[in-house]
């Protein structure tokens, strides 16, 4: 087995055994909150950093998947693990209408973010009013800790969870990395008329990106809406979570492997030492645009490459 075979089975037995070594369920919580933000910034990445079709309104996708299992075990009994199917579906169908809209009008860069945003303020306005999601009174979903109801009394299967999404958003990103469509998307994000001229259909390859992308992030909010058993419209389609998204893709390496999840480690454990440190509200924000102010001037490839230019600087022969 390869060196990089050897470490990638070695941070899998470290994450395996990592709750049971933190001690307290604060603490679980925590690392788990960090995988998850990292699975959703694993979202974004997919189209904003290998696609470089860069979203403001992802949240729309996450809320769409958060609503459509909570609605179906609320109001019809459905089992939670049945709605997460249909989560997953119904993230993939708004990625899917938003890509074909969106990319068939000739949308791309700034009017393509601002059009991502404007369908999740959509979406929230439409949660917010309609009846079926009781409106901004929410949903609350009983609490039933059983693992058929998608709910465990001990938050380590919560880890787990959370770390099994973590994989299969790592191994989709690889994929990327090596196959002929992750190809086709670089070639769009670096010039996009240049991709068409050599006979890719951007048109599929970006509706298939966002679709793609879009049903992770439904993923993701099934997620969250059985860990915390509540949803409403400014949790489920607010801006933070978009912002959340992005920043952590940027901050570790948009368009990387393990960008998303080096930042949302970097993301999540600054913002909770800001917590804990002080009372001032609203201070964690505060600091998220700063760090993404000195990303953007200094980092724009992010941690991961500042890491591979000190690695060819090193290894880069004298002249």
């Amino acid at each position: 087995m390869s060196r990089v075979g050897l470490l990638a089975l070695g941070a899998l037995a470290v994450a395996c055994v990592l709750p049971h070594l933190l001690g307290s369920n604060y603490a679980v919580n925590v690392v788990t909150m960090i995988l998850f933000t990292a699975f959703l910034g694993q979202s974004w990445n997919i189209a904003g950093g290998f696609a470089g079709q860069t979203s403001f309104g992802h949240v729309v996708f996450f809320g769409t998947g958060a609503y459509a299992s909570t609605i179906l075990h609320v109001s019809h009994g459905w089992s939670p693990w049945a709605g997460w199917i249909v989560a997953i579906g119904a993230g993939a169908l708004v990625g899917l209408v938003i890509g074909v809209l969106s990319f068939r009008a000739g949308l791309r860069g700034s009017y393509f973010a601002l059009i991502t945003l404007a369908f999740a303020e959509v979406f929230r306005i439409v949660a917010n009013s309609v009846e079926f999601t009781r409106g901004g009174l929410g949903l609350l979903i009983r609490a039933d800790p059983r693992p058929e109801n998608f709910q465990f009394r001990n938050p380590i299967w919560f880890y787990y969870l959370a770390l099994a999404l973590v994989l299969a958003s790592l191994a989709i990103a690889f994929w990327l990395t090596r196959s002929r469509f992750g190809a086709q998307l670089a070639a769009i994000r670096e010039n996009e008329d240049a991709a068409r001229a050599l006979g890719i259909d951007v048109l599929r390859a970006k509706t298939v990106c966002m679709t793609i992308s879009g049903a992770m992030a439904g993923a993701g909010g099934t997620f969250y809406a059985q860990k915390y058993l509540y949803v409403d419209p400014s949790i489920a389609y607010g801006v933070e979570k978009s912002v959340e998204m992005l920043l952590v893709s940027m901050i570790g390496g948009a368009g990387t492997v393990f960008g998303p999840l080096v930042g949302a480690a970097m993301l999540m454990g600054l913002g909770e030492i800001t917590r804990a440190s002080s009372n001032t509200q609203g201070l964690s924000l505060i600091v998220y645009g700063v760090i993404l102010i000195v990303i953007v001037a200094y980092l724009p490839d992010g941690v991961i490459g500042l890491f591979r230019r000190r690695s060819g600087e090193r290894g880069a022969p004298r002249a």
